[in-house]
């Protein structure tokens, strides 16, 4: 008869270590090390020169970077994996570098540091320093920083109700780096895009939209999105990556005041990490529910039958759902 398998510890010590991969990779990133490499820097020495480190340090990261399979090593030379030549070298037009000046903040970072607390009552305080705290500094950097990682949700949303021409205009919520809005923008000339969030979010993104060339029909709407009174007939209006930061009583009656904001046959599009009805799959969207536990107060990763009928008690109809080559899902729905 085969042997019964052996239970193993790797997980359990892998998943102690976790943060040393993060590190690993912020260093590398920090030191540019992925884009020394494809450059053609492949030996230890070369690449220590390129980034202006000492050999000792470069060897010992490159070599954990193999370990975890962002590099690879043979006769003492190093690769980039397609994954880190498409997303972690600056010489790609995908890369995300970026993106672990927010993913890494220590703000961010310590919300795991009281998890066990979190767990136990179910979220974090709705006073003091969580995600959603009045004009959090975090959402300056994830302005400046997080855009790359939204490009494909971005020309995917404006796929759907951007057209080509014609007068329309966008209500972008929660606008952050402003990409959703913009893309509209500049797929349809006679899109006008209004932008809410809070004043220090949205210098960033109307510098974007200027650098983007789309600033004179880009107006600010700044504040508290539940505070701030949205002028009627939109004909679209984008919530991404908004609700999954609250309750679903409050998410819905935040529909509901996108809902009014719409002319009779607008849509709203949603963009959300939706898990399955298991919520154990996909992998990245069923995690997010642990950060929205960690870092607010009762938000979530809410299933398609969730936001359906949020959707559905504010007022909207026709649900649909679009997958996207990231780990998240457009929803869109018509008042």
């Amino acid at each position: 008869m085969p042997s019964p398998t052996m239970p193993s510890a790797e997980l359990v010590f892998d998943t102690l270590f976790a943060y040393q991969r993060s590190a690993a990779l912020k260093s590398a990133i920090d030191l540019d090390v992925f884009t020394a490499i494809d450059a053609g820097a492949h030996t230890t020495a070369a690449i220590a020169s390129r980034c202006g480190a000492s050999e000792r340090g470069i060897r010992m990261l490159c070599d954990y970077l193999s370990t975890i399979g962002l590099l690879t090593k043979s006769d003492g030379a190093y690769q980039l994996t397609p994954d880190s030549a498409t997303f972690l070298s600056k010489r790609s037009a995908a890369y995300l570098g970026t993106t672990a000046r927010f993913l890494l903040r220590p703000e961010l970072k310590s919300n795991f540091d009281n998890l066990t607390d979190a767990v136990r009552s179910g979220g974090v305080p709705p006073s003091g320093d969580n995600n959603v705290s009045d004009e959090n500094p975090i959402w300056v950097e994830f302005a400046r920083s997080m855009g790359p990682m939204m490009v494909p949700a971005a020309h995917a949303i404006a796929d759907l109700v951007a057209g080509t021409s014609g007068p329309l205009k966008v209500l972008d919520i929660a606008a952050g780096h402003g990409l959703f809005g913009i893309t509209i923008a500049q797929r349809n000339p006679e899109a006008q895009i209004a932008a809410v969030d809070w004043p220090s979010v949205l210098a960033v993104a109307r510098e974007h939209a200027d650098a983007a060339k789309v600033g004179d029909r880009y107006r600010l709407l700044p504040g508290d999105a539940f505070k701030v009174e949205f002028p009627a007939g939109f004909d679209v209006a984008l919530v991404t990556n908004f609700l999954h930061h609250f309750d679903p009583p409050t998410c819905t009656a935040f529909l509901r005041k996108v809902n009014a904001a719409l002319e009779a046959r607008g849509r709203i599009a949603v963009l959300e990490f939706v898990p399955n009805a298991d919520r154990v799959s996909p992998p990245v969207p069923a995690r997010f529910a642990l950060t929205m536990l960690a870092g607010t107060p009762g938000g979530d990763a809410y299933t398609l039958a969730d936001l359906r009928r949020q959707l559905e008690d504010a007022g909207f109809r026709d649900v649909t759902a679009h997958a996207l080559p990231t780990p998240q899902t457009v929803l869109l729905a018509q008042k």
